[in-house]
């Protein structure tokens, strides 16, 4: 297996099936990549879209609800491919985007991940804009090479947010992340986005410079 793709929901059922089907309909052939959903404990109707794509996807129901960081990692430990990329359930992406990442680390040793830049859209998958990963980068749109994930100890599961920057401040300390200007993923802006919480993003920018500033 190459390629694991991980969709990772908490009570986005609104969302879910549009991730789904832009996560299996795509140009990389079907026996190289999985999808794996990771359902945190999802208390709407998730599991009726899950039930219907039981035969294409891999489904983890979490058994109490750990936070995105936990669903990650254990997304990341059932995972058979070589390489894994991560999939929010509330956005979705291009057809295209596991045929170029894995490409790239394919036939370059040297690369430890590759990015994508995304384009920010709306409620109803309009394109808002088109955003430079590498000036404001994302958890999701990286292909990493798996072993070097479980080389810095997968996600720190004690941040319920901001965990992919600190993923990314202990990923680049020992390996490199190569950036490709293709717009190849697509970050649905909503009411329920966790980055809107001031609260929870304000107390986890402390965590994270304590943890790494200290």
């Amino acid at each position: 297996m190459l390629v694991s793709l991980i969709i990772t929901s908490f009570n986005y059922a609104r969302y879910l099936e549009r991730a789904i089907r832009s996560a299996l309909n795509q140009s990389l052939p079907s026996n190289s990549f999985e999808v794996i959903v990771v359902d945190d404990c999802s208390t709407d109707e998730s599991h009726l879209i899950l039930d219907n794509y039981a035969e294409d996807v891999k489904v983890i129901k979490m058994e109490k609800n750990a936070g995105l960081s936990a669903a990650r990692n254990t997304g990341i430990k059932k995972a058979k491919g070589q390489y894994v990329l991560f999939l929010d359930a509330d956005d979705y992406i291009q057809a295209d985007i596991l045929k170029v990442l894995s490409v790239f680390l394919t036939e370059n040793n040297r690369l430890d991940a590759v990015a994508v830049d995304y384009y920010l859209v709306n409620e109803y998958g309009d394109h808002q804009e088109w955003v430079s990963s590498s000036e404001k980068p994302i958890a999701c749109g990286i292909m990493f090479r798996k072993d070097l994930l479980f080389d810095i100890g997968l996600y720190d599961e004690t941040f319920r947010a901001r965990e992919e920057e600190d993923l990314r401040k202990r990923f680049l300390a020992k390996h490199n992340i190569f950036h490709i200007p293709l717009p190849l993923y697509r970050y649905r802006m909503h009411d329920n986005n966790l980055t809107k919480n001031t609260d929870e993003m304000e107390k986890h920018a402390q965590m994270l410079n304590e943890k790494h500033n200290s």
